[in-house]
Order: C-alpha cells, then sequence, then structure tokens
C-alpha cells in the first residue's frame, strides 16, 4: 500500500428524502421575514420525510450504489451513525445490511453521541482497517432532524443519509493520524427518550460549538496536526449553514489569524452547498459537506482538508483529510445533484401532516402510505415489528 498504509474514504454517497418544504413556505405561514432563513441561518429549504421512509431506508440509499460500485465481499462490519434512533436495543444497521444483501460474516452496531456519531464511526472504521487492511468497513449516518412546530428550531430541519466506504488505499481522502479531541458535559441540545422531538437551547448551543472548536483545534495542535494556513478547505458540523461560517471566523480569531471575509468564504463557501438545500442532517452534515467541497472545488488533488465534527452535549474531534490524486473520476456529482433535484415540494399543509405523523404503538398490523419513490420503504409495522421492503 502506497503511502504507508493511508487509509481512509474510498467511496462516498448520500441519499435524502421524497419532498422538500421551502422556506419561503415557512415563512409564509409564519410570517417571517424570508432574509432571516435565506441570510440569517443560510437555510433555503429542508428536506421532509415521507410516511413511508425513515434512518433505515434513508440509509440503505445511501449505501445501494457503493455496493453496487464495490460488491460486498470485503465489507466485514457495518458502523451505523444515527441520534434519531428507531430501537434501544437492535442496530438500525442490521435492516440495512439485510436489505442490502450483505454477507452473514459482518459485525453491525450502531454509534451515538448527537452530530458526532458518524466521526466517531470512521475513526473505529480506519483502526479496524488498520488491523486488516484486506477489509472494507461501510459507515453510514443517517438522521432525520425534527423539532416542534413553530419552535425557534423548526427552521433547521432536515433528514438525509451518507454512506461510506472506509478502506486501505483510498480514492478519494486519506485521513490523517492526528485527531484533536474535546469533550464537556453541556445541557445544549438533548433527546429524552420519552420525546420525539429534541430540546435545544439554541445560545448554549452555539456557545458550547465556539467552545469545542477551540478544545479540538488546541489538542489538534499538541497532537502534532497541521498548521492552519496549511489547509484548502474546511467542512464543519452545519446545524445551520451560518455555523459553519461563525466557527470558521472563531477558529481564525482563536489561533490569531485575520479573519479576512474573503478568506472566510473560500475557507467553507463550497461545503454548504447541499446542506443549505437539505438542512440539518445531524451526523451526516459535516460528511454532506465534503460531498459539495468535492463535487465544486476546481482541484483539491494532494490538498489537505480540515474536519471538525460536533456533537451537542458535548464531543468534538478535528482531524485532517489529504485528497488523493485522480478523485474526480470516483465521485458522484451528478447523482448528488439528483437526490437533491428528485424531491417533490411539500406546501405547508402537507408539511404539517408529515410532520405530526407517528407510527402506531398498539402492536397491531398498520400499513404505512406508499409515498416514496426510491428502491426502500418501511412498509408498515406488524405486532411492534418493523417491516421493509425492497422495490
Amino acid at each position: 500500500m502506497s503511502h504507508d498504509s493511508a487509509i481512509g474514504i474510498h467511496d462516498l454517497s448520500f441519499a435524502t428524502t421524497e419532498f422538500v418544504l421551502p422556506h419561503t413556505a415557512l415563512a409564509g405561514h409564519n410570517g417571517t421575514e424570508i432574509g432571516k432563513y435565506h441570510i440569517g441561518i443560510g437555510q433555503r429549504s429542508m428536506s421532509v420525510p415521507a410516511a413511508d421512509e425513515d434512518i433505515v431506508t434513508l440509509g440503505a440509499a445511501a449505501a445501494a450504489p457503493i455496493i453496487a460500485r464495490h460488491g460486498t465481499d470485503r465489507i466485514r462490519t457495518v458502523v451505523f451513525a444515527t441520534e434519531s434512533s428507531i430501537d434501544q436495543a437492535k442496530s438500525a444497521g442490521v435492516y440495512v445490511h439485510s436489505l442490502l444483501g450483505l454477507q452473514s460474516a459482518c459485525r453491525v452496531v450502531e454509534l451515538k453521541q448527537a452530530c458526532y456519531g458518524a466521526t466517531a464511526a470512521l475513526q473505529f472504521a480506519i483502526g479496524l482497517v488498520r488491523r486488516d487492511p484486506g477489509q472494507q468497513v461501510l459507515v453510514v449516518a443517517s438522521d432525520v432532524s425534527k423539532y416542534e412546530l413553530d419552535s425557534p428550531g423548526e427552521a433547521t430541519q432536515g433528514a438525509a443519509a451518507v454512506a461510506m466506504l472506509v478502506s486501505a488505499d483510498p480514492a478519494l481522502v486519506r485521513i490523517e493520524n492526528a485527531s484533536g479531541l474535546f469533550t464537556a458535559d453541556v445541557m445544549d441540545f438533548w433527546r429524552p427518550n420519552y420525546r420525539d422531538a429534541a430540546l435545544v437551547d439554541g445560545q448554549e448551543s452555539i456557545s458550547a460549538y465556539l467552545q469545542a472548536v477551540e478544545g479540538s483545534w488546541k489538542d489538534y495542535g499538541e497532537q502534532g496536526g497541521r498548521s492552519l494556513d496549511e489547509f484548502a478547505a474546511f467542512c464543519y458540523h452545519q446545524p445551520f449553514t451560518k455555523m459553519a461560517y461563525k466557527a470558521h471566523r472563531h477558529l481564525l480569531n482563536y489561533a490569531g489569524h485575520d479573519t479576512d471575509k474573503d478568506d472566510i468564504e473560500r475557507a467553507v463557501g463550497q461545503t454548504v452547498a447541499y446542506n443549505a438545500v437539505i438542512g440539518n442532517s445531524y451526523t451526516a452534515s459535516v460528511y454532506l459537506g465534503l460531498a459539495a467541497l468535492l463535487d465544486q472545488a476546481e482541484d483539491l488533488t494532494d490538498r489537505p482538508v480540515g474536519f471538525l465534527s460536533y456533537g451537542s452535549g458535548s464531543v468534538a474531534e478535528f482531524f485532517a483529510g489529504t485528497v488523493v490524486p485522480g478523485y474526480r473520476q470516483h465521485l458522484r456529482s451528478e447523482a448528488n445533484l439528483e437526490a437533491i433535484a428528485r424531491r417533490k415540494p411539500v406546501d405547508y399543509a402537507g408539511y404539517r401532516e408529515l410532520h405530526e405523523r407517528s407510527l402506531p404503538t398498539d402492536g397491531g398490523d398498520h400499513s404505512t402510505p406508499a409515498q416514496t419513490t426510491g428502491r426502500f420503504r418501511l412498509a408498515g409495522i406488524s405486532n411492534h415489528k418493523r417491516l421493509y421492503q425492497a422495490r
């Protein structure tokens, strides 16, 4: 293997929902000045799941193109990262494993730590591949971000899944060893088991995020990481796209650099395109940022990219990846644009109805309305068991 056993992201694919609510429709309902959404938080629309869509169908849809391209022979682990878990015991990844027809000689687990989970999954995957470079690990990050109607968080909702194949000699991004870590016990955002919608303290969440940026960057330097000016771009967790700009400005300040507007735009401007129209996808968010960057940047060959993954509560990690020569022929730029373009616009009343839906808890037989047109759907529920269908 070249690059002293380089390990990283070999392939990356994403999926989002059947429906989309434009922020103009939300503003029309609640009378908010549209600039507060388009400019204030940097959001234009949000992905809305259909009645027969959930983290499993999204995760399977994201991973299917990776399986189609690379096969299943070398995948001996699936790590499913989410904070919208559907079961307290069974990993959502087991359903995805089944829908994709993966081999039974495989370990499958689910990881949770707010929006940080997919980065934990990526780092665990790298450790497994380092132990046995012949193996590949499928990482799936899938989430539905849901806040109460008419709450401050409503405008940041979204849903998507990103799938990544982690392997030796990756075709896209080599992940470097140095990692800056940070954990602090804060109550900025949480969702107790008895609640469908998260609880969030908006101001606390922003300050906790910025504190985590400082802490993880400081540790990254102490672990022998790169200097700030080496990076071509930065992928931040984006609860809303404006946060990437805030975070980078804060990092520049903290590191004693000038906060030039053009420099900030160059650093994060190409990472926000997908998140701005999908909304917050929690664990998938930072990797949607990477997809947007790789799809749009002129040429990142051999250039380092910084990643800041933040999960409320809170855990953060700063790490770097170097873009691999020839990466462009492995991108899924057209498919990515298609995943976004295929969503059907829903009006405010339709969105509200979908938002308020929940699966019955009586253990009876209930089928879900067939609203999705994708390959995988949640067909219904019977005897407390979720029933999935591959088309």
